[in-house]
């Protein structure tokens, strides 16, 4: 086992870069998740503030046209 982690002697260079990939990876999916609830609570904001214009279909998506 000690073997495996020494890495053929790179064990100190190896490790810590997986150590550091796992953080940023971490880090990102934190970011991204912290960013989509505080749009989400922006969306559902801006939709309480102007209730007409919710679920509105959109021009032309069901029959294929498109916008001028």
């Amino acid at each position: 086992m000690s073997e495996f982690l020494a890495m053929g002697g790179y064990g100190g260079f190896v490790w810590p870069a997986f150590g550091v990939t796992a953080a940023v990876m971490i880090w990102l999916l934190n970011a991204s998740l912290r960013r989509l609830r505080a749009n989400q609570r922006l969306l559902d904001q801006l939709q309480a503030a102007n209730p007409g214009r919710r679920n509105r279909p959109v021009r032309g998506a069901d029959s294929g046209e498109t916008a001028p």
